[in-house]
């Protein structure tokens, strides 16, 4: 903890929503993509609604770590590459890549609760590593844990923007509806794009060596892992010929 009243209970509470959101998402399915249904409320344009939720990890991010006192160091200048390099993508690019359908909307209350806690998200990592983390000097440059933290997250970015793009070819230019992805990740995993933020996010909090860190891998989980399931299931479902032998997301186990 940092004695910071605000950060710490936020870094808390962000502990408990992953609790809370694993639960949840066991009985009600996420309302995107092939699960989208009604009963949510107002909606707006996808694209944008991509924008406004995913910007706050971006943008607060940036602004509480110019804020900090180390943001001037080697080490926080790479964090701050590997954060930006997913979520500027993320925020700004891969909205305009998805394949959209003319006229599809998502439910403003998940643009709301998710781009809220990209913004507390942001927060928390952004200023833990330029304002508490006083172990991120040169020294750190040398250490293990940011060599494999590196090495981890560079792993993991691969394989969920690789992924992404195996989707976005499958779904290109087609009118049957949706396939069966191959290739990479998903000769093991029916959802290789989840597994790699997984790993990117691990990765970025070993190198970080961050209990903010380690709270956005624990949420990251608690949301990709009960949809990787329900993701998985509708699969098995749909395509009578799906690989029997790919489980949801961690290869060999589950």
């Amino acid at each position: 903890m940092t004695g910071n009243t605000v950060f710490d209970y936020l870094l808390i509470g962000v502990f408990v929503a992953a609790v809370v959101s694993a639960l949840s998402l066991i009985f009600i399915d996420a309302p995107y993509g092939r699960h989208k249904k009604g009963g949510w409320g107002p909606t707006i344009n996808t694209r944008l609604g991509w924008v406004l939720m995913e910007s706050p990890a971006s943008l607060v991010f940036l602004y509480f770590f110019v804020v900090g006192d180390n943001n001037t160091s080697i080490v926080s200048l790479i964090l701050l590459v590997m954060w930006q390099s997913h979520y500027f993508h993320r925020s700004f690019i891969y909205p305009f890549q998805i394949k959209v359908k003319p006229g599809d909307r998502v439910p403003v209350m998940v643009i709301f609760m998710g781009g809220s806690y990209c913004a507390i998200n942001g927060f928390l990592n952004g200023s833990y590593i330029s304002t508490y983390a006083e172990h991120l000097d040169d020294q750190w440059l040398t250490d293990p844990r940011f060599a494999l933290g590196i090495i981890l997250f560079c792993f993991g970015y691969y394989l969920n923007k690789k992924s992404d793009q195996i989707l976005r070819d499958l779904r290109k230019d087609s009118t049957e509806g949706y396939k069966i992805p191959y290739g990479l990740g998903y000769k093991y995993v029916s959802m290789p794009n989840y597994l790699g933020e997984i790993l990117t996010w691990t990765g970025f909090a070993l190198a970080a060596w961050s209990l903010a860190g380690v709270s956005f891998v624990i949420f990251t989980m608690a949301n990709l892992v009960p949809r990787a399931i329900t993701n998985h299931k509708w699969y098995l479902e749909t395509f009578s010929d799906y690989p029997k032998d790919r489980k949801a997301i961690f290869p060999k186990i589950l």
